[in-house]
């Protein structure tokens, strides 16, 4: 799906819904035509019988758009409306002229769908409808002349179908605008993630090249000096440059993994979790069910950033993650718990500078992903990633557990 598309979807989705709220009301009040306001209906027996498959017709579009997100068939129920209206008021007869201000609603209901071809033609059919409908009645009814009030109200629905058709141009190009600024926002998010993944890589090299390699050459200096004369001040020195070695391998790990492109992703995910468990002193469960691709380096980069979060504020004693395939999806779970918080504090969070997760958090949207966080405080945090995969489904791994 385009970003267009999307922007579109997220704007008239909310349109679809008040439309289908406001639907039901607008059908009582069309109820009360005939008790309240006393009309010799033609064919009671139809009206009722219309407006009754009308009012389930509502109803049952009503729950679906609650359900979720309606993608599709959005313009059927405007379609149901309008052959819905037209059959009240042929049956109605002498109640057409108290139907009258329904015709001009319909435009205005699609006008936010940001789809100007659909307002236009919902436009233009309501005029035409209604101006059939009192044709039809002219005809029927000998008695019954064709006022020139009804050419009046027929100008005016087509004066609103243009106003209408208008607006809903202005909305769409609103909408194309939103779409560009999301695509420039998801580059600028991406090459910003790509420059820090290359200054990454390249501090990991010079810190392999040029620390670690000194410390493993000064520690061997210090065993063969050891080896000639045994100082417990050298073996004391000679475990300091152990522990600096190890520490300087694990950030040159943590910086650029190595076991990624050499093992793959669910490797190096269980090295990272073990890693971050000796940091954060919590047990670490680890199952990867499914077959991903090699250099999965995002997920990879979204765990990272989680663990540690884990590891500098949860507070957690025992933590769950979980790589799985689900369909074409590939998903991350990080669950932990620690001390929680609030998730709508994270937009303050950002503004004060700490823009990890919101970072990563663009990044799996850039790429069709989505990114869940459920937490409050003192009820542990769960962090849900989904991202597309970049290969087809293989041959699923066995299923493996650390400790």
């Amino acid at each position: 799906m385009s970003d267009r598309d999307a922007a579109v979807g997220d704007y008239s989705g909310d349109t679809v819904r008040w439309v289908a709220m406001l639907r039901l009301p607008l059908i009582a009040l069309m109820a009360l035509v005939g008790p309240v306001i006393v009309v010799a209906h033609w064919l009671p027996v139809l009206f009722l019988t219309v407006l009754t498959g009308y009012a389930l017709a509502a109803l049952g579009w009503l729950v679906l758009v609650l359900r979720g997100p309606v993608r599709h068939s959005w313009w059927a129920p405007t379609l149901v409306d309008i052959v819905a209206l037209l059959g009240l008021c042929a049956a109605s007869g002498g109640a057409t002229s108290v139907l009258l201000p329904v015709f001009f609603l319909l435009p205005v209901t699609v006008t936010f769908l940001h789809r100007p071809w659909w307002t236009a033609a919902v436009g233009v059919a309501t005029a035409t409808g209604f101006l059939l409908v009192w044709l039809f009645y002219a005809v029927r009814d000998d008695g019954v002349d064709l006022p020139a009030v009804v050419y009046l109200y027929f100008g005016f629905m087509v004066w609103l179908a243009a106003a209408m058709t208008g607006l809903s141009v202005v909305l769409a190009h609103r909408a194309d605008a939103v779409a560009a600024l999301l695509a420039t926002r998801r580059r600028l998010v991406t090459e910003a993630l790509d420059a820090e993944s290359r200054e990454r890589q390249l501090l990991a090299e010079q810190l392999h090249d040029g620390p670690l390699q000194n410390v493993l050459a000064a520690r061997l200096d210090v065993e063969e000096a050891g080896e000639r004369r045994p100082d417990d001040a050298l073996l004391a020195a000679d475990t300091a440059l152990r522990e600096a070695a190890r520490q300087l391998r694990s950030t040159v790990t943590t910086l650029h993994p190595q076991v990624l492109s050499q093992l793959g992703l669910a490797t190096a995910l269980r090295e990272l979790a073990e890693q971050s468990a000796r940091r954060g002193g919590f047990a670490v469960d680890v199952v990867v069910d499914g077959s991903f691709p090699r250099e999965e380096a995002l997920l990879f980069s979204v765990a990272r950033e989680l663990l540690g979060n884990v590891v500098k504020h949860a507070k957690a004693t025992s933590v769950r993650v979980r790589l799985v395939r689900r369909g074409p999806d590939m998903v991350l779970e990080v669950a932990d718990d620690g001390c929680g918080f609030d998730p709508a504090t994270l937009p303050d969070r950002v503004g004060q500078g700490h823009i990890g997760l919101a970072s990563h958090v663009l990044r799996v949207e850039s790429v069709g992903g989505t990114a869940v966080v459920r937490s409050a405080p003192g009820d542990g945090t769960t962090v849900v990633v989904t991202v597309p995969a970049t290969e087809p489904d293989g041959a699923a791994l066995r299923p493996g557990r650390a400790r």
